[in-house]
């Protein structure tokens, strides 16, 4: 990681034609240097990070007056940076009998802060929490005084973790669990607090700029979306093949318990909706066999996506994984134990992410929670069932194959398609896709949960999503469509879909219920744009290929009453 040194140097470097992001921040304490920092790892993120900074502690005036210098920068994001120290002046400033609700109406006046800045700003909001501070009045009898700072503070940090679950759209970014990791010596510099009133390290600043990047990446769509995993010695110890089923360590005994603590932790992944596959070299029978007979085994067959065991090269291997799951490379992390795997697959593949592993066995699991990989600002209930619907698409690859003609296996398919407009079940999934769908989608907007039940209440937009099945199984929701409506046209401000559902004639189908809606509405007349950025080329001609005509670059018109539906295969 680089140093805060290498990372303001950064700020020096030419961003031309780099994403611009706009971002606010605002604190109780010096906040100078961690604008410096954050600007300087966007650098390394691949963003142009336009930071405002507010002067020293002037939250409540930043955020309170909507005519502020933070409303007057337009940020799509601000950080709320409420130190500890301070947190502890005020707390002590108090009556005995007064700290009994400290926790609660500190909780209250950030939560309003966090409505005002949604309100006025229309941002999302990333808030610190509270690194953990014992003054050592009570000594550990502190947990069980309510007017102790260590219960407030506890109970506080508590509070806001429960008020962002209300708020779609605010972020937690954890500095108490990373103090906790790092160590409060490593965290902290009490002289640049008094000197300076900066509350961290200069050491620990390119962390707390890094945690920062993870959340700003996720909300611009930048995830992972699969691990790709060897077996010997990295699902479990041994080798398969030489040591037999008998023989490999998984389980309760000696290096085994980290194996099988490994494999619950990937387990748990796969239930938040991150993909598993294997890729191995193996005969497959041999690496599929602890997954069927191993009674220690965590992970089954039904938790792999895809499932690969072969003696080719690994890099090949993991771009056929690529195909059949239809993700950008940038979205995977290999994890094997073999540091020749691991080099060639990072030669070979540089988009992907590969991690190094640590020789022990033993300190696999920590070192990979400790590289945070797997950062989302979303979560739906659809996400523990998306192995189900990979392990699906992988039985409609292999059916694809037996039919002569690709038409006569679409048919076959069986495809059911609804379209409906918004609904509060289907909120969270809903902005999910908006905030994670880079390929197909034509403008790149990106709404959270909150914004998403204004745009359904409101009567000038139209909203539409779309759910596929057919006879292999549900994709569930999978293409969304938002229209604004304008003085005598309605304007498609977001088209995205899935690209698990691509070349199925879904996007026929999805036109014609864009044009079927609008003239319903009372309109002749659609417009369109497509915005390109780094991922969606995939999409460029997709308004012409579907009727549209295009009136200048990027821009394109459909008159409702000319337009000619498209054939779909879809009921």
């Amino acid at each position: 990681m680089s140093t805060f040194i290498e990372l303001k140097k950064n700020l020096k470097k030419d961003m031309t034609g780099l994403p611009e992001i706009r971002m606010a921040i605002t604190g109780d304490c010096a906040t100078q240097h961690l604008a410096t920092a954050v600007a300087g790892a966007a650098y390394e993120h691949g963003f142009h990070m336009s930071v405002f900074d507010a002067d020293y502690d002037e939250i409540r005036a930043q955020i309170t007056d909507p005519s502020s210098e933070l409303y007057e920068s337009d940020p799509e994001a601000v950080l709320i940076d409420m130190c500890t120290e301070k947190l502890y002046a005020d707390f002590c400033s108090l009556s005995v009998e007064s700290r009994k609700t400290f926790a609660e109406e500190k909780a209250d006046q950030i939560a309003g802060y966090w409505e005002m800045l949604l309100s006025n700003a229309k941002c999302k909001v990333l808030q610190f929490n509270f690194p953990e501070r014992d003054d050592r009045v009570f000594g550990n009898y502190a947990n069980s005084v309510e007017t102790s700072f260590i219960f407030q503070q506890r109970k506080l940090n508590l509070m806001l973790m429960e008020e962002a679950s209300k708020h779609p759209g605010v972020y937690i970014i954890d500095l108490d669990s990373l103090q906790s990791r790092v160590g409060l010596e490593r965290f902290c510099d009490s002289k640049l607090y008094f000197a300076a009133r900066m509350p961290y390290s200069t050491e620990i600043l390119p962390v707390i700029a890094e945690e920062i990047l993870k959340v700003i990446c996720a909300m611009k769509g930048s995830i992972k979306k699969c691990v790709v995993l060897d077996l010997d010695n990295t699902l479990w110890g041994g080798v398969v093949g030489d040591d037999g089923l008998e023989g490999i360590q998984i389980g309760e005994l000696g290096i085994g318990r980290a194996f099988q603590e490994f494999q619950v932790w990937l387990k748990e992944l796969k239930k938040r909706g991150i993909l598993l596959a294997i890729c191995s070299k193996n005969d497959e029978d041999k690496a599929k066999e602890p997954f069927e007979k191993h009674p220690e085994m965590v992970l089954h067959l039904e938790d792999i996506a895809c499932f690969v065991a072969n003696w080719e090269d690994k890099a090949s291997n993991i771009r056929h994984i690529r195909d059949t799951l239809n993700l950008g490379m940038d979205s995977f992390v290999f994890i094997d134990d073999n540091p020749f795997e691991r080099n060639l697959v990072r030669e070979l593949i540089p988009d992907i992410t590969v991690p190094e592993m640590p020789e022990d066995p033993a300190e696999y699991l920590n070192y990979l929670k400790s590289l945070n990989l797997f950062e989302t600002v979303a979560f739906s209930a659809e996400d523990a069932g998306r192995t189900d619907q990979y392990r699906a698409e992988a039985k409609r690859t292999k059916a694809r194959e037996s039919f002569g003609s690709y038409e006569d296996y679409l048919k076959d398919l069986q495809m059911e398609a609804y379209a409906g407009p918004f609904d509060k079940f289907h909120y969270p999934r809903i902005a999910q896709l908006t905030q994670r769908s880079n390929q197909f989608n034509l403008r790149t907007v990106r709404y959270t949960q909150e914004e998403i039940e204004a745009l359904a209440s409101d009567d000038s937009y139209i909203t539409l999503y779309f759910t596929l099945k057919d006879r292999f199984g549900d994709h569930g929701l999978v293409s969304v469509v938002i229209m604004k409506k304008e003085e005598g046209y309605a304007f498609v401000d977001t088209w995205l879909m899935s690209c698990r559902v691509l070349k199925r004639t879904m996007e026929d189908y999805i036109v014609n219920t864009i044009v079927s809606t609008a003239k319903s509405n009372g309109f002749n007349e659609i417009r369109a744009e497509y915005i390109p950025t780094a991922k969606n080329a995939m999409v460029k001609d997709i308004y012409k290929e579907k009727g549209f005509t295009e009136t200048d670059p990027g821009k394109y018109v459909c008159r409702v009453e000319e337009y000619q539906p498209g054939a779909t295969y879809i009921k």
